[in-house]
């Protein structure tokens, strides 16, 4: 088995990121985001705010009722939809079906961020990834806890998804201990891309990318301190949002791991190596996606 590859500016260079024609913010994608609750609120503003600055031109956020009118007012930029709520601080499973409706009329959606209520959570993934044929994915936190039951209608979506979990929630998905995980990352990695048919995305101090074909690449670039509350939310709300431009879902991830890397680092030498906030990451996006950009 192949080592996996080095993830660097220069193997990005080679793989650009599609470029919009022309001015319109159709043509740079919607997204909708399914996230936020009550006790985690930050997390969909996090995420929606990384997505735009990754230069996505719609966003749409679809959230519980309670939240709608705060986050709103915090995202000022997206149209943000309430729907019925548990009484566990979750999305209604009965929310599925309006919810598909709007998915299908975006480039990229992303479950996860802040969703609360873990059964109401995996009916709503589940219900959205068998009723949609379309939109690149991206599911992260809670939306990714009971993937392995819903492996076949996940490979339904040909690579287009990608999932996002820490050794602890790889452990959760997989059956495993986290101590297998952190043992052997990059077999784990692989294995749960070509089980789930997705490109995983496994976050650590090395993080690790792979496809359902075996291809695979690591980068150590982020810095310690990225490994903060709410810095996952930015890195998946970035990917959404490179999704959204037309990336594939591989050049989605590793764009997105490098971009967010590069900002933690870039902060660490503003800041501090410890300190800094997730939410001062997605301002640093634009800037880092322009010098990596090839010239001409």
């Amino acid at each position: 088995m192949r080592e996996p590859a080095d993830l660097t500016p220069e193997a990005l260079r080679r793989m650009p990121l599609p470029r919009p024609e022309g001015g319109g913010k159709e043509e740079r994608g919607r997204i909708l985001l399914v996230g936020g609750s009550p006790e985690l609120p930050g997390a969909a503003l996090l995420a929606g705010t990384a997505a735009l600055r990754a230069g996505a031109g719609k966003l749409q956020v679809a959230t519980v009722g309670s939240l709608a009118p705060a986050l709103g007012l915090a995202l000022p930029e997206a149209r943000v939809v309430g729907l019925d709520e548990t009484r566990d601080g979750g999305i209604a499973p009965s929310a599925v079906d309006g919810l598909v409706a709007r998915a299908r009329a975006c480039a990229a959606l992303l479950i996860g961020p802040g969703l609360m209520d873990g059964a109401a959570t995996a009916a709503l993934a589940r219900g959205l990834l068998a009723g949609l044929d379309g939109p690149a994915l991206v599911l992260d936190a809670a939306a990714m806890m009971n993937l392995r039951a819903e492996a076949e209608v996940l490979r339904r979506h040909g690579g287009r998804a990608i999932v996002t979990p820490h050794p602890g929630e790889m452990a959760g998905m997989l059956g495993l201990d986290k101590r297998e995980v952190e043992a052997d990352p990059a077999g784990i990695a692989r294995r749960a891309a070509a089980e789930l048919g997705c490109v995983i995305v496994l976050k650590g101090a090395c993080t690790r990318i792979c496809t359902p074909d075996g291809e695979s690449w690591a980068s150590a670039h982020g810095p310690v301190g990225l490994a903060t509350s709410g810095s996952g939310d930015t890195l998946a709300g970035l990917m959404a949002g490179l999704l959204a431009r037309g990336a594939a879902a591989l050049q989605a991830a590793l764009w997105a791991v490098h971009v967010h890397a590069e900002a933690g680092r870039r902060l660490g030498h503003r800041v501090g190596p410890l300190g800094f906030l997730a939410g001062e990451l997605p301002g640093l996006f634009p800037a880092i996606l322009s010098d990596l950009a090839p010239a001409g």
